[in-house]
């Protein structure tokens, strides 16, 4: 292949060992992510702004290797690594980093950094890489009035009042922080969209971004809303196929690209909560998605439209998305693609992988996961999500027979479709550390790592992240690597095990909330445990709801069947009594009761865990964590308290006496109130005050 442009970096540094490990440093507020040990005085970001400028920058400040590194952009077109995939070769005296792009040669001087941080450097040889999805998005859920839905680590991080004329250093970070793990793609705004997000005035705000964001290979997308052409263009509808609307749609879309000549598309939540859609005026969701995929197609831009969707009056939430979408497989246009939750509810610390995925044969679909923690915990739990997101993707569907993954389906390996995709709901705000707790990064870190190579496993992805965030000492990686990978599992027993689901406060989902009813019953925790003498879990089996059905065998028959339904999902999928006899052979109420007696010790263990790695940490974060850790212990017992004593009620059974006896009575865990907003996490000091001591 025939080399055009190559670019010799040769540094001076052979006393520096190429996997020298990241030396403690003295302060550490978080900002610098998983950079810090490549700069400790923070970023040093590259005054040129050319893609290539910026790899050579990156080398130039953090390459500690004896080795000349070489740029190579190939004039003749390697296919296997395709516009963005970049190979490494390595031998004693060099190193190349080759690509069919300059995006491809940033994305592969990331790696070379990374592997240079976690002793991954190779004396001989080449590593291929070449991205899973092709669009790997950020879903920002951030507001015109600096708010964020669902944001538990400050404001937004886009000041939109100063923008254009202020440029914050922080967003040439931010598009750094996502190029290093290979992320191409970011939603500015919130789902819920204001129609000023499209106004020609705010068009060249998100303008000033998108020419921050473009030399790291960052496209920018946007959410609309539906309604836009009432709202901005002051016409009678917003009927899809209303030639007016039509057009104005149309002039929409041509002016955002002349603005935004690289613009991404459309993120679109239609007739869900509130917000307005095609089936307003009777039209279905193909219908609005293929109209506003007609007037994007011609830029190249797509349509992320998506299946969150559901009908109070329904009798079960979870069958709600295929009720809707199933009957127009096929049917929408080749730069749609819906975008599915990874579980048929919303972001629940557990749920089965949506039938979605397995359902429509002959429609794009992509996964969609959650990294801001909803309902785990907010910022103040350590939970590291990346084992939840790989638990769906590595779902078998069972659509084309046993292998069909909803990883491969959504990769385009079952299905030859034009375009993939993935989106992780961000936890990015403008507090110091980005995400209001340190180990939240861990999420950002993983999914951008999951979204490039969905095979990568949840235990390489935190190694990576803890040497580089922290040290790459065993005796601090291998505690903390054990307690990331227990996190998500261990908070799915304080919260919610065995299949229950939803049994959190309504005030801003944050905190047990098992007795509360709703003005809306699909926003009741009692719609879904369906607590009572008889028994716990909602019905959805052939004879309940008919759920199970909209999975393909024999995961149909697997899960109908009490049997043979895997546990940690049984109470998903059944209504059983309280005395029903598990695998075990203990009581499901027992079973209850030691589920989440595990959970709190594992909690308050992680106490223990975090004081015995102190010497690796500097005081600051160590602080930060520590104080966080306490909290979270504290909640787990929460969370049992409340739970188990609100369905004692029904079961009218003891808690064993080998578990902690609760520290509230049922009175006064009911009749507490959290006053708190969609826009927060709630303050320690005003959570239920418990003594982590009579554990």
């Amino acid at each position: 292949m025939k080399i055009t442009k190559t670019i010799i970096l040769t540094l001076a540094v052979a006393a520096l060992a190429a996997c020298q490990g990241p030396v403690k440093p003295e302060n550490n507020d978080g900002h610098q992510l998983w950079f810090y040990s490549m700069d400790q005085d923070g970023m040093n970001l590259s005054s040129e702004k050319t893609t290539m400028a910026i790899a050579e920058n990156e080398i130039q400040q953090y390459w500690k290797g004896s080795q000349a590194v070489s740029f190579n952009v190939l004039e003749s077109q390697d296919e296997t690594l395709g516009n963005e995939g970049y190979r490494l070769s390595f031998d004693k005296n060099a190193i190349s980093v080759e690509a069919n792009s300059e995006f491809g040669v940033l994305y592969g001087v990331y790696d070379l950094l990374r592997r240079q941080e976690t002793g991954k450097v190779l004396k001989s040889g080449s590593v291929t890489e070449v991205p899973a999805y092709q669009y790997r998005v950020l879903n920002h859920w951030d507001n015109p009035n600096l708010t964020v839905e669902r944001g538990y680590a400050g404001q937004s991080l886009w000041k939109w009042e100063s923008l254009p004329g202020t440029i914050l250093p922080v967003y040439e970070e931010y598009a750094r922080a996502n190029a290093s793990l290979g992320i191409n793609s970011t939603v500015l705004n919130n789902v819920n969209a204001d129609p000023v997000n499209i106004s020609t005035e705010y068009l060249y705000k998100v303008k000033a971004l998108a020419d921050i964001f473009r030399p790291y290979g960052l496209k920018v997308f946007l959410s609309i809303n539906f309604a836009s052409p009432k709202h901005l263009g002051n016409l009678k509808t917003s009927d899809p196929l209303d030639k007016d609307v039509i057009k104005w749609w149309n002039e929409k879309v041509a002016e955002i690209y002349s603005i935004i000549p690289d613009f991404g598309g459309f993120l679109v939540k239609a007739n869900s909560e509130g917000q307005s859609g095609p089936q307003d005026y009777g039209r279905t969701h193909a219908d609005g998605a293929n109209m506003l995929a007609k007037a994007l197609k011609p830029f190249g831009g797509i349509v992320m439209w998506r299946a969150f969707v559901y009908d109070a009056q329904a009798p079960d939430r979870a069958m709600q998305a295929s009720l809707e979408f199933v009957p127009f497989d096929g049917k929408f246009d080749d730069n749609v693609i819906i975008q599915i939750k990874n579980g048929p509810i919303d972001f629940q610390p557990r749920e089965p992988f949506s039938p979605l995925f397995g359902q429509l044969e002959n429609t794009t679909v992509m996964a969609e996961m959650q990294i801001t923690q909803e309902y785990l915990g907010h910022s103040n739990h350590l939970v590291y999500l990346h084992p939840m997101w790989k638990e769906c993707l590595d779902s078998d569907t069972f659509q084309k027979g046993e292998g069909s993954t909803v990883r491969d389906i959504t990769t385009g390996k079952l299905h030859n479709r034009p375009i993939n995709a993935i989106a992780g709901v961000t936890n990015i705000g403008d507090s110091t550390n980005w995400c209001g707790h340190h180990f939240a990064q861990a999420n950002w870190y993983a999914y951008g790592r999951m979204a490039w190579d969905p095979e990568l496993s949840s235990e390489e992805i935190a190694d990576e992240w803890i040497k580089q965030t922290f040290t790459d000492d065993k005796d601090f990686v291998n505690p903390i690597k054990a307690l990331m990978m227990e996190s998500r599992e261990n908070t799915v027993r304080y919260e919610m095990p065995l299949g229950l689901h939803h049994t959190f406060a309504g005030a801003g989902h944050y905190g047990p909330g098992p007795w509360e009813g709703s003005i809306r019953p699909d926003w009741s925790p009692m719609y879904y445990h369906k607590a009572g003498p008889d028994g716990v879990g909602f019905d959805r089996t052939m004879k309940g709801s008919g759920n199970t059905g909209q999975y393909h065998e024999p995961l149909a028959s697997i899960y109908d069947n009490p049997e043979t339904c895997p546990e940690e999902l049984i109470l998903w999928f059944h209504h059983l009594p309280w005395d029903y006899q598990m695998k075990s052979g203990k009581t499901l109420w027992d079973t209850l009761c030691y589920t989440f007696q595990d959970g709190i010790d594992a909690a308050a263990d992680y106490i223990d865990t975090w004081a015995s790695v102190r010497e690796f940490v500097d005081e600051e974060r160590w602080n930060e964590v520590n104080i966080k850790l306490v909290r979270q212990a504290k909640d787990a017992l929460w969370w049992r308290d409340a739970t188990m004593l609100y369905f004692q009620t029904f079961s009218n059974l003891p808690i064993p006496e080998d578990c902690s006896e609760p520290q509230h009575t049922f009175e006064e865990l009911r009749s507490f109130r959290l006053r708190i907003s969609n826009y927060e996490t709630p303050d320690p000091e005003a959570l239920p005050v418990y003594d982590l001591d009579r554990l």
